[in-house]
């Protein structure tokens, strides 16, 4: 019954994301705003980390399985991705290049502003 009850909160707060993307007319998906949701929730703990723990920790040693619909719509669009492979290419080394970059840039912001509170 306890997962259950782990399950419908996760759920539940799912749902409310879905609901308030959709009345809303959001650009952001159901999923995230959930996730956000559900962030804010543990953040400010009226949802608690050991009321979703065993739930969650199910989903995440069964991770694998969630990306299995990923790689099929992948291989289902593999003519789109043969036609556009440089494309895909270039955007993937660009972005990882600016993501990198500023990345470095954060980690010396913050390990300088670390420094100065020591």
């Amino acid at each position: 019954m306890k997962l259950f009850r782990e399950a419908l909160i996760i759920l539940g707060i799912y749902l409310f994301g879905e609901l308030l993307s959709s009345l809303l007319h959001l650009p952001i998906p159901g999923n995230i705003l959930g996730m956000i949701i559900l962030f804010i929730l543990l953040y400010t703990k009226v949802v608690k980390v050991e009321n979703i723990s065993n739930v969650t920790n199910f989903l995440l040693d069964h991770l694998a399985f969630f990306f299995i619909p990923a790689g099929v719509g992948l291989m289902a669009s593999i003519g789109i991705i043969k036609a556009t492979w440089w494309q895909l290419l270039v955007v993937c080394l660009l972005t990882t290049i600016i993501i990198i970059g500023t990345t470095g840039v954060v980690v010396q912001i913050i390990s300088k502003k670390k420094n100065k509170n020591i």
